[in-house]
């Protein structure tokens, strides 16, 4: 791993990049790829998560790859730039929109080009409510249920309910929304894992059995860490997105083999020996008892949401803290940096964290290659 971060390091210099930066090695992001390719179960489609995969180029790389035009998206000023950016695209809301969010978004974008987006719902009430403004605008709306297979976040809890919908002139239901998250949580005590995504996927079944055949374009299940453990069942398409470039939250055993393709580079600014501020012998007896430590870092940036990676054995420190500007790491006592040396950590997450830097530097092959632009935040 080392090896890897010293020829990483080796390109950050070379582009001329000196500032906090967001990588995505390219290299790895094909791996991954081929890992989903190669354990899909080849009843499912993939819809790629825009959320997770904030970056207009990366969405585009992957659903080439994939073989896909379907995308989950989370939130109008990206949905808009997803539509604009794959004519051909089919996107399906992953959360439930305000009525008065999908009017303005309807108006600005114009309800014809929005005619590829199928909007959520969760209650009889939202439904209503997109009911009427189906009316207001003249137009159909397609839409889908988000329904409850064991998470517990909302949506239709029994098919009884959707049963008894009356479904509003102008409104055309596409299929159900059936997210398990919940499943990888379970504990063995409880029946873990396995189990857990039985009862979600049978569960959704009993949704789908509910809805007319013309009713079932899109029967959605799955997420990152679930979704290449469907075989069969109700769904015909599970989304992915973290997964690609798997941020250390999603380390997960339905993702085995997968590798981090995703790495926040931070240039070492100082390079200290620690001392805590108030008398010189407090930050010698906080060593000696191993509280704090006698190596450290200061770091072009921090607070991030993501964990040390490079060099081997750096923590932040309890004592010094947090800092967005320059964030104080504890190195291991026989570690070798010096300032203009990169520190890299792992992202937690991708949603959100990949908008963070600018435009994200595409590694491969040894070198910077490209730089992708990634979507706005608002």
């Amino acid at each position: 791993m080392s090896a890897y971060f010293v020829d990483l390091s080796r390109a950050l210099k070379a582009a001329e990049i000196f500032r906090p930066c967001l990588v995505v090695d390219r290299d790895r992001l094909d791996a991954n790829i081929g890992l989903v390719k190669n354990r899909l179960s080849p009843d499912l489609a993939v819809r790629l998560v825009d959320k997770s995969l904030p970056c207009l180029p990366l969405l585009s790389h992957i659903a080439r790859a994939i073989g896909t035009n379907r995308f989950m998206t989370f939130h109008p000023p990206v949905t808009q730039a997803v539509l604009d950016a794959f004519p051909e695209g089919d996107l399906l809301y992953g959360k439930p929109m305000p009525a008065g969010a999908a009017r303005a978004a309807l108006t600005r974008g114009g309800a014809g080009w929005w005619s590829r987006v199928c909007w959520l719902i969760d209650t009889p009430e939202r439904l209503a409510e997109y009911g009427a403004l189906a009316a207001e605008l003249g137009a159909e709306l397609r839409f889908a249920f988000e329904v409850d297979v064991g998470l517990h976040r909302g949506g239709f809890i029994s098919p009884a309910d959707i049963k008894a919908l009356t479904i509003p002139a102008g409104m055309r239901c596409e299929g159900i929304m059936a997210y398990e998250a919940h499943a990888p949580e379970i504990p063995g005590l409880f029946g873990g894992a396995g189990k857990a995504l039985k009862k979600a996927s049978a569960r959704a079944a009993e949704f789908v059995a509910c809805l007319e055949p013309d009713q079932r374009r899109t029967l959605n299940i799955g997420g990152s860490k679930t979704a290449l453990l469907h075989q069969g069942g109700a769904a015909n398409e599970v989304s992915i997105g973290s997964a690609f470039v798997l941020p250390a939250d999603f380390d997960r055993p339905g993702l085995g083999g997968f590798q981090p393709a995703a790495f926040i580079a931070m240039p070492i600014l100082k390079a200290p020996d620690p001392v805590l501020p108030g008398p010189a012998a407090l930050s010698r007896t906080l060593q000696l008892l191993g509280l704090f430590p006698r190596k450290g870092c200061y770091l072009y940036g921090g607070k991030w949401m993501a964990e040390p990676a490079f060099p081997e054995g750096m923590k932040p420190n309890r004592l010094i803290g947090l800092s967005s500007n320059q964030q104080f790491m504890g190195l291991p006592a026989g570690a070798s940096v010096r300032p203009g040396d990169y520190a890299f950590l792992r992202p937690t997450q991708s949603e959100a964290v990949l908008q963070q830097f600018g435009a994200i530097a595409v590694f491969s092959a040894g070198r910077i290659v490209e730089f992708w632009p990634v979507l706005p935040m608002g």
